[in-house]
């Protein structure tokens, strides 16, 4: 785990809201079209009206906040569907806790 990247991604307010949203998918984000539920996560056009800002730029803040693994993605057909990777948000907290 990389502590400088992940704190980086986590730097920006945005970011962190999304992480907060995708806490509790169904009480943030409207139902779903081309999935029954949000076991693989929220479709990036819902995460992209949510915060307002343009698809390139949420595009990149998923694509950072995965590439630390604190987001799993998931295709179905032409879109992509994020959710939290609770494992490795728990193993960050945790070595904060045993480091800092």
């Amino acid at each position: 785990m990389n502590f400088l990247e992940i704190n980086k991604v986590l730097s920006n307010k945005v970011r962190i809201d999304i992480l907060h949203w995708l806490k509790k998918p169904e009480k943030n984000f409207p139902p779903q079209v081309n999935v029954p539920d949000f076991n693989d996560g929220v479709c990036v056009c819902h995460i992209q009206d949510k915060t307002g800002l343009s698809q390139s730029t949420i595009s990149h803040y998923l694509t950072m906040m995965h590439k630390v693994n604190l987001l799993i993605a998931t295709r179905h057909g032409k879109w992509t569907y994020y959710k939290r990777n609770e494992n490795e948000i728990l193993n960050y907290i945790d070595s904060l806790k045993n480091e800092l």
